[in-house]
């Protein structure tokens, strides 16, 4: 245990800064493609990316996931991984990543720079000594090329967290007109530090943060990010209620269609550089619709609305659900029964 210990802190003093070197990203040629798989581990996170021959895998879900990441690599027919990003040191995200660096040639790896103690965590870090890698610290403003896509490090960008998962790597993918925002776990603090920052959000796909989770996906961060469509990454019936329901109505309201692989299990979206084909290894069952369209009725048994409105001390129209965590002390100026009757009205769904 000693020894590990030990480790942890030499691994800590290996980490080392992005050079900050803007390259140009390579031309995308006819024939070109860039494959972006969400694999589904579950209620945890894996994605890999290829671009030309070159290619990224972000997480490796649970520790048990790791020999099905690994063979699901080799299925793709990759021998090397250029990269390979621990967006936080939570087990769901890096539990298999060292398994997949024991079995693969790995050019680059990219961490958080933060400590943390678990078994899990500790593991990555021994599979990276042993590989006589070194680790890149992860910082907002990092960009570097993978084949013919940009890859641009927009999180974390706060050198001390109270909450893990806002230590989240965030990476934006961009192949000639089409990009792919993947969050990893970050929360809504991280959300806005990116919006402070003025950073190009943009993206035609987000990986929604935290596999769907209220803490994360704050109505200002979906605006600025605006997808057409969305990934969450998420086991069905969970312990968390992933995801939930105010981030799925909130994605509906703005017309973002979502892919759960809870759902249609390992998704691929393929890119020509101009438009996204979607495959996915399963059907959406018919009745969970990937967007949810109609607005659910909040009534007591006399059809009263339930739907508190209220304007808060800023002069916003804010309405309040009931459950939402500030409903019960939140004082209403107007009730509503439905969320299309208080947008109508000009309010807006409460944060929290």
């Amino acid at each position: 245990m000693k020894r590990i210990v030990i480790l942890v802190l030499i691994m800590l003093l290996l980490l080392t800064g992005c050079t900050g070197q803007k390259e140009q990203a390579t031309p995308v040629e006819p024939g070109d493609n860039l494959r972006v798989h969400f694999i589904d581990v579950g209620q945890a996170d894996a994605i890999l990316v290829q671009s030309q021959q070159a290619s990224l895998l972000i997480d490796a879900g649970n520790n048990e996931d790791g020999q099905l990441v690994t063979k699901y690599l080799r299925q793709q027919g990759i021998e090397r991984l250029d990269v390979v990003m621990g967006t936080h040191p939570h087990e769901d995200h890096i539990g298999g990543l060292d398994t997949v660096i024991k079995q693969f040639d790995v050019a680059k790896v990219y961490l958080p720079k933060v400590n943390h103690n678990t078994k899990s965590y500790q593991d990555v870090l021994l599979a990276i000594k042993d590989k006589n890698l070194k680790v890149t610290a992860a910082a907002g403003g990092q960009e570097f090329n993978l084949g013919a896509a940009r890859v641009e490090i927009l999180a974390p960008n706060s050198n001390k967290y109270q909450v893990l998962n806002d230590y989240s790597i965030v990476c934006k993918i961009t192949y000639g007109q089409n990009s792919f925002l993947l969050t990893g776990d970050a929360e809504e603090l991280s959300e806005q530090e990116m919006l402070k920052k003025g950073y190009n959000l943009k993206a035609d796909v987000l990986k929604v943060g935290h596999h769907g989770s209220y803490s994360s996906t704050s109505e200002d961060f979906l605006k600025a990010v605006a997808p057409e469509m969305a990934v969450i990454s998420v086991a069905k019936e969970n312990d968390y209620g992933h995801p939930h329901k105010e981030i799925m109505q909130r994605l509906a309201d703005h017309r973002v269609k979502v892919y759960l692989t809870s759902q249609v299990g390992t998704i691929v979206m393929t890119s020509d550089g101009r438009e996204i084909v979607v495959q996915t290894e399963k059907q959406a069952p018919a009745e969970v619709p990937l967007v949810p369209t109609e607005s659910q009725t909040y009534v007591d048994a006399n059809g009263q609305g339930l739907i508190k409105g209220n304007i808060n001390k800023n002069g916003e129209k804010i309405y309040h659900l009931p459950g939402m965590q500030n409903y019960e002390r939140t004082k209403p100026e107007v009730w509503f029964k439905t969320e299309d009757e208080a947008r109508a009205a000009g309010f807006r769904r409460a944060s929290k």
